[in-house]
């Protein structure tokens, strides 16, 4: 078990890794890695096993896959710097495991050339990312019924993607919310099987922090405190740990809009750079906040459903919780449940955000949302903790 496997560290440490809980890992950048190869902090025996539960994959090829990944995650920002006012974003493609650079058709010869350059593979599309990212700008704008779940720009699509609940498509707010997106710019509808909702849940015993009379994961440590999911709780708030104790008070905190907040911590308690792997994998240091392609994979570990692996499915969604719309959210093919809120998503040694809210569960499968790390660290003016 968890605690006992701990105890040594002492009960400070202890309540500290206790809020911990709410991680995940999975390496697509580590620092040292050799091209090719694996580092060994990232891709513990535990990480490559729970990739090859969750992907169906070999060890050879769970190995392949987080090497390409990494290549993939470093090559990126190079990539987007060659293809300037001509890129149309990118993504990891797991079947050729390389990343995709889409540049528009009015691209020069010498643009094309540059990107294919940095080893990256080149599709022409219409739209630039800048155009998309304008396009959903403005549908951002437009008031959302219950029945759209959520919004993104694909890049692979070349459009944004509206994900509408199956059961409402009918709906006439729905329809009218539909027309005016495709006003707004290119729109492909997809249908999804219910609207998403927070991860928060009502008191139960475990590993988990608690505010009043709910229940959520912590998040990554920072300098002073840990963040988390904003939901969880307002400015101001007392935080309890696992034992009853008390951790910390929220110090920022906004949701709907956002879903982010950060907590500062005393009372005997300090941070520490570990995402706990929940006995399904070793506990895993953070190194730093490098951002996971599209198309990655990722995990996430919670106080409710532990440690679960997915792949990344879109950036920048706008979410539409009952509560109100979420922007700027990362969306994955991980699952969660009640509890598992304000818990971390990380990529390799690499942080990548906190969990938000989703649809399904971790016995049927579903999607989950993640409000990206580094988005927080930037607001509150926060340092991440890291090994």
């Amino acid at each position: 078990m968890r605690r006992s496997r701990l105890r040594h560290l002492g009960l400070a440490t202890l309540l500290v890794l206790g809020g911990l809980t709410a991680t995940g890992t999975l390496p697509a950048s580590a620092a040292g890695t050799t091209p090719g190869s694996v580092d060994e902090q990232a891709a513990s025996a535990g990480l490559l096993d729970a990739m090859q539960r969750d992907f169906g994959l070999t060890r050879a090829e769970a190995e392949d896959r987080l090497a390409a990944e990494r290549r993939a995650t470093d090559l990126a920002p190079t990539a987007r710097r060659a293809a300037g006012d001509a890129f149309g974003g990118s993504w990891f493609d797991a079947r050729r495991a390389r990343l995709t650079v889409a540049v528009t058709s009015d691209a020069s010869p010498t643009t094309v050339r540059a990107v294919a350059a940095t080893g990256a593979r080149v599709r022409t599309v219409e739209h630039s990312a800048r155009q998309l990212d304008a396009a959903k700008n403005r549908i951002d704008r437009i008031d959302a019924p219950a029945g759209v779940s959520s919004w993104h720009v694909d890049p692979a699509a070349n459009s944004v993607v509206v994900d509408v609940v199956r059961s409402e498509r009918g709906d006439n707010d729905v329809r009218r919310f539909l027309e005016r997106a495709r006003e707004a710019g290119p729109v492909t509808v997809r249908t999804v099987t219910s609207a998403p909702s927070t991860f928060a849940a009502g008191t139960v015993g475990g590993d988990p922090y608690y505010t009043g009379n709910v229940r959520c994961s912590i998040g990554f440590s920072v300098h002073g405190g840990f963040v988390t999911a904003g939901h969880c709780g307002g400015a101001g708030a007392a935080v309890r740990g696992w034992d009853g104790s008390h951790v910390g008070t929220f110090q920022g905190s906004s949701f709907p809009g956002n879903d982010y907040a950060w907590v500062s911590v005393g009372s005997g308690w300090w941070t520490v750079p570990v995402v706990l792997g929940w006995g399904t994998v070793s506990d895993q240091l953070v190194r730093g906040s490098n951002e996971a392609p599209v198309g990655a994979s990722i995990c996430r570990s919670g106080s409710t459903t532990h440690w679960h692996c997915g792949t990344v499915l879109a950036k920048n969604e706008t979410v539409n919780y009952s509560q109100g719309a979420v922007h700027q959210m990362t969306k994955t093919t991980v699952c969660a449940e009640g509890g598992d809120s304000g818990g971390s998503f990380i990529s390799g040694d690499q942080a990548q955000g906190v969990t938000s809210g989703g649809w399904g569960n971790c016995s049927s499968g579903g999607e989950t949302w993640f409000q990206p790390v580094n988005e927080i660290l930037n607001r509150y003016g926060l340092t991440l903790h890291t090994a």
